[in-house]
């Protein structure tokens, strides 16, 4: 998922880290990896077997690197030009375009609807058919890791963002619409993680402290359900996620253990439990909540871990997903030395996952571009597949290249021979949304306006 993503570790390697940048993809299919020389992309369709699908040595220290669900369009940034977006066609080869901004790139997160492209202290909002830029937020908040969060349903595309560098306030944005939606006073101290549930109805969030998990409803932003991760130690919230069927909720951090929580509500209308002495103790400690100071009884009423993995290691940068794979749920969790975790997780009783495979992010794996259509079920025909129509167009005449509102800047003028004779298509594996760009190539500029 994008909320995997939401964390994904972006930004430039630390010490002696093999991978600079790791993110899933949307809906937890895939696994990218950016390192000093380029980038790698992983099927995640297998437990036994770790399938390289593509590698690119192009590109040079790769700190950003995102797919789109399943499709063949990823975009990279790398620290040769932290200030440029490209966007590829990784299966033909090609570069569908590429974006210039103001400031070096943070965080890019995309959906078939939208791509975000975020800045220190500007978001940038591009309708992802045609790559146009359709809003630029400006001055926002300083956000110096490029937190935000996109739904990656993209029939609303939910964006998320601090409004606040002092405390926890999330700003919460109709991508599609192009409006605000509301804040939610998340946490009294600053963000530290964000992410929405596969349908957009549900947003979590993290404070630098990482000690509280809260969730709320979109868009109305009231909270839903409240986590305590741990009370002894502050910890630093590496990643944030929900499951696909959005009944977990997992989040892991610069410790040894990763938090999985259930989000169920428990209610009163259970059958009465028999008259014991510990059921009477129970309810009378319930009661003497409601004489507590706020803080006390909020704290005796978080609800606690439904599962937990223990890491043979802490400190190091890593991100989680929830994800079923063959047809069984799972743990992932990859780290920046180069290895990808995977566990298996309980969904009735809980407790401890239990290691069942360690993978090496950085082997010799040989390629295998066809392996994710043999693994997946067959699909119906494409919503590219549909409106890709050939046609001929003349390449006497020219075409002007972008000119977006919100402050882009006029491409450069590209002879129509150099346009596709359709939508691009990515590939076969049901493949959306149609991209209407030049297949060497489109360039434009991004500034304030």
């Amino acid at each position: 998922m994008e909320t995997a993503a939401a964390a994904a570790g972006e930004g430039p390697a630390e010490g002696s880290e093999a991978l600079s940048c790791f993110s899933y993809n949307q809906d937890c299919t895939s696994l990218a990896i950016g390192t000093k020389t380029g980038y790698r992309l992983f099927s995640l369709s297998s437990v036994e077997q770790l399938d390289q699908v593509h590698e690119s040595n192009e590109i040079p220290d790769v700190y950003i690197v995102e797919r789109l669900f399943s499709s063949s369009l990823v975009v990279v940034v790398s620290h040769a030009k932290p200030r440029q977006m490209n966007v590829y066609h990784f299966k033909k080869g090609t570069e569908i375009c590429n974006y210039s901004y103001s400031s070096n790139i943070l965080s890019i997160r995309l959906n078939r609807q939208r791509l975000i492209v975020c800045l220190e202290e500007s978001i940038y909002i591009h309708n992802i058919k045609d790559m146009k830029l359709l809003k630029t937020i400006l001055e926002t908040p300083p956000n110096t890791t490029g937190l935000c969060a996109l739904s990656i349903n993209h029939s609303n595309s939910y964006l998320a963002y601090p409004g606040s560098s002092t405390t926890g306030e999330i700003v919460l944005y109709d991508g599609n619409n192009l409006r605000p939606v509301c804040t939610v006073p998340a946490h009294d101290g600053p963000l530290a993680a964000i992410t929405f549930n596969s349908t957009g109805s549900k947003l979590a969030s993290a404070s630098e402290k990482g000690t509280v998990i809260r969730v709320f409803s979109v868009p109305d932003g009231q909270k839903l359900y409240e986590f305590r991760r741990g009370m002894k130690r502050y910890v630093n919230i590496s990643s944030l996620v929900f499951s696909v069927d959005s009944q977990f909720l997992c989040a892991s951090s610069n410790t040894e253990t990763v938090h999985i929580f259930k989000l169920e509500h428990t209610t009163d209308s259970r059958p009465e439990d028999p008259p014991t002495w510990s059921g009477y103790m129970g309810k009378m400690f319930m009661a003497a909540t409601n004489y507590l100071p706020a803080q006390v009884s909020d704290m005796m009423n978080q609800d606690r871990a439904f599962a937990t993995v223990r890491l043979n290691f802490s400190g190091q940068r890593n991100i989680c997903t929830l994800s079923t794979i063959q047809k069984l749920p799972r743990l992932l969790v990859t780290t920046s030395d180069g290895h990808l975790y995977i566990y298996n997780l309980d969904p009735q009783d809980g407790g401890e996952c239990v290691l069942i495979k360690k993978h090496s992010l950085l082997g010799s794996g040989k390629i295998e571009e066809n392996k994710e259509n043999d693994l997946q079920p067959p699909l119906p025909p494409s919503y590219a597949a549909t409106v890709a129509r050939q046609s001929m167009m003349p390449s006497s005449s020219t075409m002007p290249g972008y000119s977006e509102d919100g402050g882009a800047l006029r491409g450069e003028v590209i002879p129509e021979h150099e346009f596709a004779t359709g939508p691009v298509c990515l590939d076969d594996e049901n493949e959306f949304p149609p991209i209407i760009l030049c297949r060497g190539g489109q360039s434009g500029k991004v500034k304030k306006s």
